[in-house]
């Protein structure tokens, strides 16, 4: 195949990979009513390989979303409730002695899958917290000394309540720091809340999503297509320039203690090619930047608790550094 040909097939790939990835906002949509933001940021976290926490009131359907998600890119999936008795075994796998054979033989944990749901991961001590680092970072497992590959794709979206945290264990920094993405799952508006009552009243069950006619409408190979043409997403020496400095700008604001680090700015960065990607570009613009800044940055700053008590909150310090640094023309 000549050169000419081998790009006119590539770009087919990607158009055609980019048509079902979109096609996903529908898809769940028969299940799901009014969360595109947070869809939008799920198929960002798979093109990046990275992963989401996922922060709502119990209610809004977080659950939901993932396993629609997961139903329209026909991937498998798998759910841990987090709680203060799980133990890193429950989460990874261990272990298993065979009186037949008087072997012991490795019995997988529901970590190995596509989409892990992580539910109420503050739930759950640092300890059980931290079996999930090894997996997040280097998408293995490690057990008797013996690394297991887990599957591709690999996404592990967790969920934590922002009102409800008596008997909790706040995530430290080195583990938000793990998640590509922070999106908050709002309460629906008046007419989504209506629409949600609708469907249940005509008979709609979350539990089975095959009757509410969700069907696969993108999977792996589409990823990898997808994957590859993000990675090729032009990204000019003043777009790099300008993430940085919105980066270095979150270490000198006077509200914070805690800035973004140089990962969060390799975060940014790759979340905006994403998106960029995703609407149509081959090459990343400042809007692109500000898109992904709030979900990228939130939860990499931390506030003084002086200017928490004043009002101040992680989005409104981004909002106000993006208000000021220089855009690049």
């Amino acid at each position: 195949m000549d050169p000419t040909t081998d790009n006119a097939a590539r770009t087919g790939d990607a158009d055609t990979a980019r048509a079902s990835l979109e096609a996903l906002r529908a898809e769940i949509a028969k299940a799901v009513v009014g969360q595109d933001p947070a869809v939008t940021g799920l198929v960002v976290a798979l093109l990046c390989r990275g992963h989401v926490l996922l922060e709502g009131v119990p209610g809004v359907a977080k659950t939901l979303l993932v396993r629609a998600l997961a139903s329209a890119l026909e991937l498998d999936t798998k759910r841990v409730q987090f709680t203060p008795d799980l133990m890193p075994s429950d989460v990874t796998g261990s272990l298993v002695y065979d009186t037949r054979t008087a072997e012991f033989s490795f019995q997988a944990g529901p970590v190995f899958t596509n989409l892990l749901l992580a539910d109420e991961i503050n739930r759950t001590p640092p300890k059980t917290q931290s079996s999930l680092l090894e997996a997040m970072e280097e998408r293995q497992v490690t057990v008797d000394g013996k690394p297991r590959p887990l599957p591709e794709p690999f996404l592990v979206a967790a969920t934590q309540n922002p009102v409800e945290y008596e008997g909790t264990y706040p995530l430290p920094e080195a583990q938000l720091d793990r998640f590509l993405l922070k999106l908050t799952i709002p309460l629906p508006s008046r007419q989504d809340e209506i629409d949600v009552l609708t469907r249940h009243a005509s008979g709609f069950n979350p539990r089975d999503l095959h009757a509410a006619g969700v069907r696969p409408v993108a999977g792996p190979a589409d990823l990898e297509a997808a994957r590859a043409s993000v990675a090729a997403t032009a990204v000019s020496p003043e777009i790099t320039a300008y993430v940085v400095d919105i980066c270095r700008a979150t270490r000198e604001s006077p509200s914070l203690t805690l800035g973004v680090s140089p990962r969060g700015a390799t975060a940014l960065l790759a979340t905006a090619r994403a998106w960029a990607w995703l609407t149509g570009r081959d090459y990343v613009i400042p809007d692109d930047v500000k898109a992904l800044a709030l979900p990228t940055l939130r939860h990499r700053i931390q506030l003084r608790p002086e200017a928490e008590m004043e009002g101040v909150t992680a989005d409104s310090v981004i909002n106000a550094i993006l208000s000021h640094v220089p855009v690049p023309r």
